[in-house]
């Protein structure tokens, strides 16, 4: 049988993981497609499950889609303990993530890692500039982690997944000890 979802993009990715990992919760069979990156195909626009496209920090938003359409006990990392509230809360920490948390995360990355795999020098300015933002974002989750065991509750959601695919590449950083200081955030 084919599969019910191709995933254009690499999965690697960032933003290509974070629907993987949804369609992995959600127990989805899904294709992945890789890009062709001479081609220019990452620079495409996004939404890479609804048109053959990579997928990008809409990603998010496609997470979301996979959840709600993909009725599964994994309908749960979208609405936490099953309350409204619960609910709003991983909508306003999905937000978080996207807004706050990715932008410096990414900048990061890319200067450390993406940089110098392809032959430049990283700007240190920006790898300074971002390591303060992330600093201070990442008080906030300190703060929020002091009360609750996960960022949107008690529960395990997409809020807290969603961190996944970044972090797991910024922790090979000479920066991870912004996250191994904090003793809630680790």
């Amino acid at each position: 049988m084919a599969p019910a979802v191709k995933v254009y993009g690499w999965a690697m990715w960032p933003f290509v993981a974070r629907a993987l990992l949804c369609l992995e919760e959600a127990r989805v069979e899904y294709e992945l497609v890789a890009m062709n990156p001479e081609a220019g195909d990452h620079l495409r626009s996004a939404l890479g499950l609804l048109r053959q496209e990579p997928l990008r920090p809409e990603s998010h938003a496609i997470a979301r889609h996979v959840l709600r359409k993909y009725k599964s006990e994994a309908l749960e990392l979208l609405a936490g303990d099953g309350l409204l509230e619960a609910a709003a809360m991983v909508d306003v920490w999905l937000e978080v993530v996207a807004q706050q948390h990715h932008a410096p995360t990414g900048a990061i990355m890319l200067q450390c890692i993406v940089v110098p795999l392809r032959g430049g020098m990283r700007d240190q300015a920006v790898v300074d500039e971002n390591v303060a933002k992330l600093r201070k974002v990442l008080e906030v989750y300190e703060a929020r982690l002091s009360t609750s065991r996960y960022v949107a509750g008690e529960s395990l959601t997409l809020a807290d997944l969603s961190h996944f695919p970044m972090m797991r590449y910024f922790m090979d950083t000479e920066y991870a000890a912004l996250v191994e200081e904090l003793r809630h955030v680790t």
